[in-house]
């Protein structure tokens, strides 16, 4: 993957009910996503293309934690002929823009 060019959105560039994919695992999907994501974790990803979410946009926006984890999923998405791309700064960024969190249990937070 090394020299591979990963096509990035901002935070800022989407709005604040775009759907998304989120990649990170179950624990830190329950403590708080983005009201219009799709949870799948990137180990159950390929088994689960058929589950990715259609889109207004033309490009979905895949996101973790940090950027790690849906860097690499955008990488293979990309290879399979999916147009995605990867959220830059991940859920940190998503909650540091004071965009809105859901959670499973009340209180929102990015774990």
């Amino acid at each position: 993957m090394e020299g591979m060019n990963i096509p990035a959105v901002s935070v800022n560039d989407l709005p604040d009910d775009a759907v998304i994919l989120d990649v990170r695992e179950q624990d830190e999907w329950d403590a708080g996503h983005a009201p219009g994501a799709v949870h799948i974790p990137l180990a159950e990803l390929p088994s689960r293309l058929d589950e990715l979410p259609e889109t207004d946009e033309a490009t979905l926006a895949v996101v973790c934690r940090g950027g790690g984890r849906s860097s690499r999923a955008v990488a293979w998405l990309s290879q399979q002929g999916f147009d995605v791309a990867n959220l830059d700064g991940g859920m940190k960024a998503w909650q540091g823009a004071g965009k809105q969190l859901v959670a499973e249990s009340g209180a929102a937070t990015v774990k």
